[in-house]
């Protein structure tokens, strides 16, 4: 039976979502139903794509990441694919036309991972196009369920949400992916000189990309506008903890939120909504 077989492969990323990621998994809980194994399904696809880049060193990496490549596009050209992770998001990227330009963008910016280390301006927006604002555009798709016309005027917004999220996943693992995997993304930073003026610099920047982000939040359809509100509150959180720590220790030590701080935020988060003060 085809639909038992649709139900194991959005369980699995249902399950690579959670073992992966508890903020994402929460925001998504608050999605209505109907959203809740496309976004699965995303998040598993691009999860997946992220661990061959940052995980698999004893592998040929270059290797599995091409034949990864191959297989999505095969899933997505047949409408099938044996690997789970692969028909849930074949099954999303057929059923809400997620263009085939996302999902190229985003895998070129996994296959930067392989060799660069360093990025200059370019290189780093280019980056972020990828890993991030795409995978927005990706969710944009699904929650707006072929509204083109509102596609287009949110489109600006959920990349710069997009950005804000990546950013802050960059400082907050500054030093684990220097020490680990040998990157800097930020374009110009030699992590010998980062100080307090760099990290207020960056900062800054992320600044802006939430500001915007949030707008286009208050735009979005009631069925998902709260999932994505709760993505952003925890991640505004982690950001003013960020911006709280001084950069010694940014560069040390990876700053969390506690699981008791994430069901505060979850609360004041539904409150906020339920009274419309978004």
């Amino acid at each position: 039976m085809m639909q038992l077989f649709d139900k194991v492969s959005g369980k699995t990323s249902k399950m690579v979502t959670k073992a992966y990621s508890t903020s994402f998994s929460l925001g998504i809980k608050f999605l209505s139903n109907r959203f809740h194994d496309p976004i699965y399904a995303i998040y598993g696809f691009v999860r997946f794509a992220d661990e061959i880049v940052d995980t698999f060193h004893d592998f040929d990496k270059k290797n599995l990441l091409d034949d990864f490549r191959a297989q999505t596009y095969t899933a997505i050209q047949q409408g099938i694919s044996l690997n789970p992770i692969l028909h849930s998001f074949q099954q999303t990227v057929n059923k809400y036309n997620i263009p085939l330009e996302l999902i190229d963008t985003f895998l070129d910016s996994m296959e930067m991972d392989l060799d660069k280390n360093e990025y200059d301006q370019a290189g780093y927006e280019k980056y972020i196009l990828g890993s991030a604002e795409v995978v927005g555009l990706m969710c944009l798709k699904v929650f707006l369920e072929g509204d083109e016309e509102e596609y287009k005027r949110l489109k600006p917004y959920a990349m710069a949400l997009g950005s804000a999220f990546q950013k802050i996943n960059f400082l907050r693992d500054l030093n684990a992916d220097y020490e680990a995997l040998g990157r800097t993304y930020f374009p110009g930073v030699d992590l010998s000189e980062f100080d307090e003026n760099v990290k207020r610099e960056i900062e800054a920047d992320i600044d802006i990309d939430f500001h915007k982000g949030y707008e286009g939040i208050k735009m979005l359809p009631k069925a998902a506008r709260f999932g994505v509100y709760v993505a952003y509150v925890y991640y505004y959180q982690l950001f003013s903890k960020i911006k709280a720590t001084p950069h010694t220790t940014i560069l040390n030590q990876r700053v969390r939120i506690p699981n008791n701080k994430k069901l505060t935020l979850l609360f004041k988060s539904y409150i906020r909504h339920s009274f419309n003060l978004l």
